[in-house]
């Protein structure tokens, strides 16, 4: 991908003066319009304001939610282009803003940091993020492995632990286990000692079998008579759908009475009959809130810093696909991960 050295203006504005030669750059891949080739350019090197830590960008993962945003089908992203885009960042401190104390500058860190709302992305070189949505990166990861987690542990830690309160003894049933969030759920409801039953696709029984889980071929035909067969015929005490549509609706068929379904995705229409005669309930996730919102961000950083914890444990481990990525080959990048050819979560390395 050939350089280009215009600046944009922040997402949302109109473009304005071009900054001063001696301004501090960076190189960042831009999204100029929907769909449209990501294009690095030299931008405006952000600086540290209140509250904020200037990161040095390590690498940045890839989730499936920035090809929605780059492709224009993600309202509930509200990011305008042209813009930055990526979420998850793992780096370095390089500065730090009025009224931070939490870290110190070296320090090696990881978090949820932007590319919506507005917010700056994380395919960059810098960014500088509000401090609250920041954790030290888990010690024995390297950053690259590390920007692979901060978007999908939160969304399965919020889920199990936050709403579901998931514990020892409980049988947990994952729907759509192979993904991102689907593998984080099933670590870290194991974590907390919970019996594991997860869906997928035939090709990757030997990955849910190998983070412990009980696994069921998500193509069956008679997938709910598999699922109670799994459940050993009494239902599952909490069930964290990751798809949304079909699936969430089998989540209320096999929950038990008085448990509890959990989506990522639950944005569809559906009969709640089934729930109701379980006595079930029932908890949505918007992982995006903080960032949209302002509010609740210093859980995001707890969440991580758990997380870190539960990683240096040995209980939640990253799944990094092999192929390397670099700003000038993020396009490529994109196509991988929008073709299905990744084994495991992207990444791009954004440090030289």
């Amino acid at each position: 991908m050939e350089p280009v050295s215009t600046p944009i203006p922040p997402a949302g504005t109109q473009p304005g003066p071009t900054p001063p030669a001696h301004a501090a750059l960076m190189r960042a891949a831009v999204a100029d319009a929907v769909d449209a080739p990501l294009r690095v350019r030299s931008v405006p090197r952000p600086s540290a304001g209140p509250g904020q830590v200037l990161v040095r960008v390590a690498a940045s993962g890839l989730n499936p939610l920035d090809l929605k945003i780059h492709a224009g089908i993600a309202a509930h992203a509200r990011q305008p282009l042209p813009a930055i885009l990526g979420i998850d960042l793992a780096g370095t401190v390089a500065a730090l803003g009025a009224g931070v104390t939490r870290f110190a500058v070296g320090d090696p860190v990881y978090g949820m940091a932007g590319g919506v709302g507005g917010l700056q992305g994380t395919l960059a070189e810098y960014a500088a993020v509000d401090a609250r949505l920041l954790a030290r990166a888990p010690a024995n990861l390297s950053l690259r492995d590390a920007a692979t987690l901060p978007l999908v542990v939160i969304t399965a830690w919020e889920g199990l632990v936050d709403r579901a309160r998931v514990h020892a003894g409980q049988r947990v049933l994952v729907l759509g286990g192979s993904g991102g969030v689907g593998q984080a759920a099933i670590q870290l409801a194991r974590a907390f000692g919970a019996e594991v039953v997860a869906t997928a696709g035939e090709s990757r029984r030997a990955r849910i079998e190998a983070l412990g889980a009980r696994f069921v071929d998500a193509r069956s035909a008679a997938l709910p008579e598999a699922l109670a067969q799994a459940g050993d015929g009494h239902g599952y005490d909490l069930v964290y759908d990751t798809a949304g549509g079909a699936s969430l609706d089998l989540g209320f068929a096999t929950v038990k009475r008085f448990g509890h379904v959990v989506s990522s995705l639950g944005w569809g229409t559906h009969a709640l009959a089934p729930l109701s005669f379980r006595a079930a309930t029932y908890s949505g996730v918007f992982t995006l809130l903080p960032l949209l919102s302002g509010e609740g961000r210093a859980h995001h950083g707890e969440i991580l810093d758990a997380a870190a914890r539960r990683v240096e444990a040995g209980q939640l481990t990253p799944a990094v696909a092999a192929p390397r990525y670099t700003l000038d080959t993020v396009n490529e990048a994109y196509a991988a991960l929008r073709e299905g050819r990744a084994q495991g979560k992207l990444v791009v390395d954004v440090a030289p």
